[in-house]
């Protein structure tokens, strides 16, 4: 309400204005959450996890795992990277805009505003490696008193203004826009403030369930918003002058600071829900494939998705601050909010448009005219956002493009390198007929070694055997595979092949929402024929070292950010979780 009528693109608070602008607001929130997400996307779910690489993981897969991403992939992944801009934006604006409550109470406050969002936020981050556990113990009785909170407060200035009801038919949204032509447009860039959170609600199903989230959004959610909406809008239709910050102007002075301490404790809850998402987001594009290893510990012994990584949390925490340094008032960065997640929202429709004719094989006249729907108006949110590109919507869609960058690099680059060590593979039944021929000085114990392909052997083992001329008496050819789903069930985790000659292929399947642990894993073999002494086993890993001179077709510049990458990511030791005194690690050079 505040950006529709001070924003960049203000209206002024006239009541047709004001009627529309709310119209608008009500059906965009009919529309968008309760029609699109709620009683459609949530529907997408791969095994009751949501999100759109989740989505994507739905889509049947016809090409082998070392082919090029396609144009939905690709896709795919530039709605990711834009959450990353949407996980920067909304920790931020959402606390600054809560503590600028106290500007309302005291103008000797105002410089106190920039100063107590940094702090709140630094807490808000340097609290994640503590885990999630002891937010979400708060989590719902702050969102219930907020909630009552805020749609107490819009009551109150209904019963004093009850025309404002009239904003309930949609002919004012569409007068509005007649009234106001291309500037009415351009005032869906603060409308769209209103479902920033749409898209997050979808990747957080994982951790409620569909269910759970329609309830509280019918029961809770969607009345305390639309009350209060509506009772911004009886205030403005009384005092059009209160539009410079019509929240906190329908707060009583006496409840003016116990408001916002409550709305702050309710935007740091919020903002966890995005670093949360972002955790997540992470996790699912390293284990498909699309980013490079991180350190990912795990805050809980119950909740297996309450995860931390601090590569992620460290760059948030450096990107809010920056942002609140920079823009300094969340006017402001408003001009920076909405373009990321509405693209997002718009890829979104897309790809569950191909979910619903490639996967569940819906005809076309059932799945056309309901994407087209929901792309109508993503794209019309979208392109009221384009103008805030030069006043700082800018920057999501930077940070967007740096994420897609490393993600698609990453990936050309795994599967660059992958074709080279294929290509240079030695055949493994030609590889164990010499073993059986030149019959090697055998040790005792298990060497595992780690195979990205199993096909064939290893160019570590090779190595191995051509410098040290001994072999373990048994040797595992271990792969390890990441399925498009978000986990494994047991029985599917582990396959055992026996082979000559003391070898054995053995494969372990993860989920993209589980942490690969090999030893775990391999202790579990022993019903499957492979017993093993966990105290005589060694790890062998190869570490390549990449070269740019090779002939792939990838950029000079790319194959150089991919090796700067793979310097830099994780080790395979810690994020397969081997015992780092038991790992043995052959360096070769591969020229890419």
């Amino acid at each position: 309400m505040k950006e529709c009528f001070a924003g960049d693109h203000a209206v002024s608070a006239t009541q047709p204005n004001v009627l529309g602008i709310l119209s608008l607001i009500f059906w965009t929130l009919t529309c968008v959450v309760t029609i699109k997400y709620l009683t459609f996307i949530l529907r997408a779910d791969n095994h009751g996890e949501g999100g759109i690489l989740a989505l994507l993981a739905l889509i049947p897969k016809t090409k082998t795992k070392l082919a090029k991403p396609g144009f939905i992939v690709l896709l795919v992944l530039f709605g990711s990277a834009l959450l990353y801009g949407d996980g920067v934006i909304t920790p931020a604006i959402s606390v600054l805009s809560a503590v600028e409550g106290l500007e309302v109470a005291t103008s000797a406050l105002k410089p106190a505003v920039i100063p107590i969002t940094v702090v709140t936020l630094l807490a808000v981050f340097l609290a994640q490696k503590r885990g999630t556990a002891g937010v979400g113990k708060v989590f719902g009785p702050v969102m219930l008193v907020w909630f009552t909170f805020i749609g107490g407060l819009g009551a109150v200035q209904i019963i004093k203004h009850p025309s404002v009801l009239f904003a309930l038919d949609p002919r004012n949204g569409v007068s509005f826009f007649f009234h106001n032509g291309v500037h009415g447009f351009l005032v869906l860039g603060g409308v769209v403030l209103s479902i920033t959170g749409a898209e997050a609600l979808y990747a957080d199903m994982g951790h409620f369930g569909a269910e759970p989230i329609r309830r509280a959004w019918y029961v809770l959610v969607f009345p305390a918003l639309v009350l209060n909406y509506f009772g911004q809008g009886a205030a403005l239709l009384q005092h059009p002058n209160l539009a410079s910050n019509p929240f906190y102007a329908i707060v009583p002075s006496w409840a003016l600071y116990p408001a916002v301490a409550i709305a702050t404790a309710a935007t740091v809850v919020a903002s966890q829900a995005l670093i949360s998402g972002a955790y997540s987001l992470t996790q699912q594009a390293v284990q498909l494939g699309f980013f490079p290893r991180v350190t990912i510990v795990h805050t809980s012994k119950d909740q297996e998705g309450q995860i931390y990584i601090p590569e992620i949390n460290a760059m948030l925490l450096v990107a809010c601050i920056g942002l609140v340094l920079g823009f300094k008032s969340s006017a402001a960065m408003a001009s920076a909010y909405g373009i990321a997640v509405t693209g997002t929202m718009a890829i979104t429709s897309v790809t569950y448009y191909v979910v619903a004719r490639r996967t569940w094989g819906w005809p076309l006249w059932k799945a056309a005219p309901l994407a087209g729907f929901f792309l109508l108006i993503d794209v019309a949110y979208f392109g009221a956002s384009v103008t805030k590109i030069a006043d700082g919507g800018w920057f999501p869609l930077l940070l967007g493009v740096l994420v897609y960058t490393v993600m698609t690099t990453w990936n050309a680059g795994r599967r660059h390198l992958g074709t080279l060590l294929a290509e240079a593979m030695f055949p493994l039944d030609a590889f164990l007929k010499d073993v059986a021929t030149r019959k090697p000085h055998r040790v005792g114990g298990t060497a595992v070694v780690m195979a990205a392909n199993p096909n064939g052997v290893p160019a570590v083992l090779l190595h191995h055997f051509k410098h040290n001329r001994t072999l373990h008496d048994q040797v595992v050819l271990l792969n390890v595979a990441s399925l498009h789903v978000p986990d494994v069930r047991k029985d599917d985790r582990l396959s055992v092949e026996k082979l000559e000659q003391g070898f054995f292929r053995v494969t372990i399947r993860y989920g993209f929402m589980e942490d690969p642990n090999v030893p775990l894993a391999l202790s579990q073999c022993a019903t499957l024929g492979l017993t093993m002494d966990e105290t005589s086993t060694s790890y062998f890993l190869g570490r390549e070292t990449l070269l740019v001179t090779g002939r792939s077709d990838m950029w000079r510049w790319r194959k150089t950010l991919f090796a700067f990458i793979s310097r830099n990511a994780v080790p395979a030791t810690a994020y397969f979780g081997l015992p780092p005194g038991r790992v043995v690690e052959l360096g070769m050079q591969v020229d890419l």
